[in-house]
């Protein structure tokens, strides 16, 4: 327990290993990321229709993984991946450079204590989502807080700003 913020999101940088579309969806992709635990997650991605196959495959980028596991047209997904958003564009948050698999990603001013599993009940992603933004610099933000791997950099989108991050 404690309180309901972006600590008790586990987000984490991961690599795009493999990247297929998936068979009964035409919008979504299945992607094999290493997130740094010796074996890959499942991650289906919605992203069909923003971002070619290409750009997916061997990608660094920001998961988060504690969402409880979903089923997604018969595909199971243990995570999400993280993009800076509008209606009309999406773009997949860069990591900064020499993150690799595994690293964690922390908010500054917040103690990273992430929920094994997010219970959805509890509607703790649900809570935190909306204060997930890129600043005017495109820089991703926790009400304001940079999200950063610690001393590597900040989590950026290449030129969204001022969006929402889910």
């Amino acid at each position: 327990d404690g309180p309901v913020d972006i600590g008790r999101i586990d987000l984490r940088i991961g690599k795009i290993v493999a990247v297929k579309k998936h068979p009964d969806a035409d919008s979504l992709y299945v992607e094999e990321v290493d997130v740094g635990e010796g074996k890959t997650r499942t991650i289906v991605s919605g992203l069909v229709k923003h971002v070619p196959i290409e750009e997916m495959q061997d990608r660094i980028a920001i998961f988060m993984c504690n969402l409880k596991p979903a089923k997604m047209r018969g595909i199971t997904s243990e995570g999400m991946l993280m993009c800076a958003s509008t209606p009309e564009k999406v773009e997949i948050l860069l990591a900064p450079n020499g993150a690799v698999p595994g690293d964690l990603v922390e908010a500054e001013g917040y103690a990273r204590r992430p929920d094994a599993v997010l219970n959805p009940k509890k509607k703790i992603w649900e809570a935190v989502a909306p204060d997930l933004k890129t600043n005017n610099e495109s820089v991703a933000t926790y009400k304001g807080a940079v999200l950063s791997v610690p001393n590597k950099g900040p989590i950026s989108a290449p030129t969204l700003a001022n969006v929402q991050i889910k």
